[in-house]
C-alpha cells in the first residue's frame, strides 16, 4: 500500500514529441528537478498498434516525488494529457530507500512536503539499486569510489539534467545539464559504506559532482553479490590448500 509520505522514484515513458507536454504539468505541481534520456522502444509491432505508440523513439524522465505528490499528478496526467488513451506514455512509481547526504535530500525533496522517517520503504530486501547521478565523463571517478566498497560494476546511462537553480541553491555549486547515470546492484549491507564512498571520493565539491540515492531489489537472477573481500580470501585459501597438496610426501615424512 502507497504512503502518502514516502519517497518514489517517478518514471514517465513517452514519445519526444510528448514528453514536453509531461514536463509543463510536472513544473505546474511544483516538480523542477528532472533526468531525461532517450530510449528505443522494443515491444512487438502488433502490441506497439495496440497501445498506439507507434513511435518507437522514447524519451525517459525520472523524478522524485512523494506518494501524496504521485496522486496528484497521476490525477493531473489523466484529466490534462489522457495518459489513459493509446499514445500518449506511461508512468509508474518505485519506492525509494535513502538518499545520501542531508543537502542532497533537501534538494531532492523541496516543495514534496517531505518530513524524514523510516529510510526503508521496503524492508527485508537483500539488495538494493544504487543509482548516482553525477557530471557527464566522471563515471569511471564514481566507479572508482564504488569499488571501494566492494562494487563489482555499474551500467552507465547518459541523461540531461534540469532544476539547476535549486541545485544552486541547495549545494552552492553550478552542476551541468550533461549527466551520467550510473546502476549499481549491490547486497543491502554494503550499501551504507559505498553510498558514504561514493560521496566522499565523487560527490557533491568534486568535478564528479554525483548525489545517489537507492532503491529496493526485491529479486535477482544470474548475479552473484558478494563483497570482493570474500572472493579474494577464498581464492586465497584455495592457493593455500593447492600449495600444501603439492608439497612432497617425503617432506611430510621428515616431519613426521
Amino acid at each position: 500500500m502507497m504512503n502518502h509520505s514516502d519517497l518514489y522514484l517517478m518514471m514517465t515513458v513517452t514519445g519526444r514529441k510528448r514528453m514536453p507536454d509531461f514536463i509543463r504539468l510536472y513544473k505546474d505541481k511544483g516538480l523542477d528537478l528532472h533526468l531525461i534520456s532517450l530510449g528505443v522502444g522494443t515491444a512487438a509491432e502488433s502490441y506497439m498498434r495496440l497501445l498506439g505508440l507507434d513511435e518507437t523513439e522514447k524519451m525517459i524522465c525520472m523524478t522524485i516525488v512523494t506518494g501524496r505528490k504521485w496522486l496528484e499528478v497521476k490525477k493531473a496526467m489523466s484529466v490534462r494529457l489522457r495518459i489513459e488513451a493509446p499514445g500518449v506514455g506511461i508512468a509508474y512509481v518505485i519506492p525509494l530507500s535513502a538518499i545520501g547526504g542531508k543537502r542532497e535530500l533537501m534538494l531532492m525533496t523541496d516543495g514534496l512536503d517531505y518530513e524524514r522517517g523510516a529510510e526503508t520503504a521496503l524492508k527485508g530486501t537483500e539488495q538494493e539499486l544504487l543509482i548516482v547521478i553525477g557530471n557527464q565523463g566522471y563515471s569511471e571517478q564514481i566507479m572508482d569510489a564504488a569499488r571501494k566498497a566492494g562494487a563489482r560494476g555499474g551500467t552507465v546511462i547518459h541523461a540531461r539534467g534540469t532544476g539547476h537553480e535549486k541545485a544552486e541553491q541547495f549545494l552552492g555549486i553550478s552542476l551541468a545539464s550533461e549527466k551520467d547515470i550510473i546502476l549499481i546492484v549491490a547486497p543491502s549491507e554494503m550499501k551504507a559504506d559505498m553510498m558514504k564512498q561514493i560521496m566522499h571520493d565523487a560527490g557533491v565539491g568534486t568535478r564528479a559532482g554525483a548525489i545517489v540515492f537507492s532503491l529496493p531489489v526485491t529479486d535477482t537472477a544470474g548475479m552473484i553479490l558478494r563483497p570482493q573481500s570474500e572472493d579474494l580470501e577464498e581464492e586465497g585459501e584455495s592457493a593455500e590448500a593447492q600449495e600444501t597438496a603439492d608439497q612432497p610426501k617425503a617432506e611430510s615424512g621428515e616431519q613426521a
